[in-house]
């Protein structure tokens, strides 16, 4: 049977946001290429990988207009998932993402909410196994680390040391390049309850990352974790929580979840 496929260009309106290198409207096959392999820039460094999921994709591009340090940045929306898109000085950015099979989007949305960029594809890779649950975390200061911690019913512990749950599941993307994203995924939940945690870890700067109490940044950062069950499905439910996190080290209980 012969497939047709028709490429779904980026649809914007007003003046377009930004120069998007990837990934392409239409039809694709992610586990024919690995593309962390070829990352170019990211803010304030490149992705650091300590996750698990060796075929992702990059949405990599660059800002038309750089905004100063400080100001609110554009956002980046992936399958319905909002969060800060922030650039280095000439306002390129790369952010790795582990999509699913089957339908996916991404759309850059200007800091004013005037203007919109938005592609779809179709994720052609059959071996990709659909997450019956999936956690996405972001925060919105490009200074601070924070990390996802997840706590299987077993007592299993996903997070950036220890990525993997010995079940099967595990941290998708973990990388320090701007407000996240850190995503948690499986396939086959354990039935019980799962406890999702979110650590202030640090802050970064010229001087490299500190971790002393009391010399962050910024006064309150803002943590948001949004979940996805049967993601990509007729049934597919979300939910988002915001945590606010002051302290250098603080380890806040975000959700816990009954399967």
């Amino acid at each position: 049977m012969a497939l047709a496929c028709v490429a779904v260009p980026l649809v914007a309106t007003a003046e377009p946001v930004a120069d998007l290198d990837g990934p392409v409207g239409g039809w694709r096959h992610g586990g024919l290429s690995n593309e962390l392999e070829r990352y170019t820039a990211a803010y304030p460094k490149p992705p650091v990988d300590r996750g698990t999921q060796k075929y992702r994709t990059l949405i990599e591009g660059r800002l038309r207009k750089v905004g100063k340090e400080g100001r609110k940045p554009p956002t980046l929306v992936v399958n319905g998932t909002a969060m800060p898109l922030y650039a280095d000085e000439q306002g390129r950015f790369a952010r790795p993402w582990a999509f699913g099979r089957g339908s996916n989007s991404v759309e850059i949305v200007s800091a004013d909410g005037a203007s919109r960029q938005r592609l779809q594809f179709y994720e052609a890779d059959a071996t990709k196994i659909q997450a019956k649950l999936r956690a996405v975390l972001t925060w919105d200061d490009p200074k601070a680390e924070v990390d996802l911690h997840v706590i299987s019913p077993d007592g299993g512990h996903a997070f950036f040391a220890s990525p993997l749950l010995p079940e099967g599941g595990g941290l998708d993307v973990d990388s320090v390049d701007g407000a996240g994203p850190e995503i948690f995924s499986s396939a086959a939940p354990r039935p019980g309850v799962w406890l999702f945690y979110v650590n202030y870890w640090g802050n970064f700067n010229a001087d490299g990352y500190n971790f002393e109490k009391g010399k962050n940044d910024r006064d309150l950062i803002t943590a948001k974790l949004t979940l996805i069950y049967n993601e990509n499905t007729l049934n597919e439910k979300r939910e988002t929580l915001v945590v606010p996190l002051r302290k250098l080290g603080e380890l806040a209980l975000m959700k816990s979840v009954r399967f």
